[in-house]
């Protein structure tokens, strides 16, 4: 897969967990925590992203893996619209905003040049080795 022995080396994925974790922080210390359906939709969404790249890629074929990382993407533009109801209600501050939104976006662009990248290469994915 790409030259990945697991989901855990990958970019994205570490790049992913690290927006859960971030996401995880604002509902730990500012109100988002008290705000009930707004913290339960995006610690899902935001684990979500890391989520669909692990059972991706644990499919072992890159068409597979294409539509998680499909699902994965979709998670963080969620997560990025989550992000705006955060500054929206004040939960965050705008200057954390526009570096979890940037960071968010950063995934979503990495996640797409990688499907590119599968769709193009004649590998198949490991299943079919």
């Amino acid at each position: 897969m790409a030259n990945y022995n697991s989901f855990e080396e990958m970019v994205i994925y570490q790049l992913a967990r690290e927006q859960s974790n971030q996401v995880w922080t604002l509902i730990l210390t500012t109100t988002l925590g008290q705000d009930y359906k707004l913290r339960e939709q995006i610690n899902g969404s935001s684990g979500s992203v890391m989520d669909n790249i692990a059972e991706g890629f644990g499919r072992g074929g890159n068409k597979e893996f294409i539509t998680f990382l499909s699902y994965s993407r979709g998670s963080c533009c969620e997560t990025k619209a989550q992000l705006q109801r955060c500054f929206d209600r004040k939960h965050i501050n705008e200057s954390t905003f526009l570096e979890l939104n940037v960071k968010a976006q950063s995934i979503i662009d990495q996640i797409s040049k990688f499907m590119n990248y599968l769709k193009a290469s004649e590998r198949k994915g490991s299943k079919y080795d």
